[in-house]
């Protein structure tokens, strides 16, 4: 399931927050589901205990996993999650919103564009 890309510019311990996120969000990690302790996770990857201990200190500390003394780690509520990546994206949106209006695109054509994403959206569901 998790995989690491050696070639990638991305630190390993960030490819494995990216991932369990992305695994979180959609359903594949589900919410109190034990993640892999440290060291099996460390071996599946092939990488430094050390490294795995970082991506899940930075998980816990974001809140998509807690750590239980003894238990493990286990997945919080995603809501928390697709909360705080849904207020990061809207952020990104507004700056994006920012540089085409100063790019010239009028409001009119901004909406035009929003409009025909959620009717292509509509259609690819039916």
């Amino acid at each position: 399931m998790f995989q690491i890309d050696n070639q990638s510019r991305q630190a390993v311990y960030e490819q494995i927050i990216e991932q369990v996120e992305k695994y979180v969000l959609s359903g594949v990690l589900k919410e109190g589901e034990k993640m892999p302790s440290t060291r099996n996770m460390a071996l599946m990857l092939n990488v430094n205990p050390n490294t795995v201990q970082r991506a899940y200190m930075e998980l816990e500390r974001s809140a998509v996993i807690v750590t239980a003394p003894g238990r493990g780690a286990f997945v919080c509520n995603p809501a928390v999650l697709r909360q705080r990546k849904n207020a990061a994206m809207l952020e990104n949106f507004k700056e994006l919103l920012n540089q085409l209006a100063e790019a010239g695109l009028t409001k009119a054509e901004i909406i035009q564009i929003i409009e025909e994403k959620y009717k292509q959206q509509e259609g690819d569901l039916c």
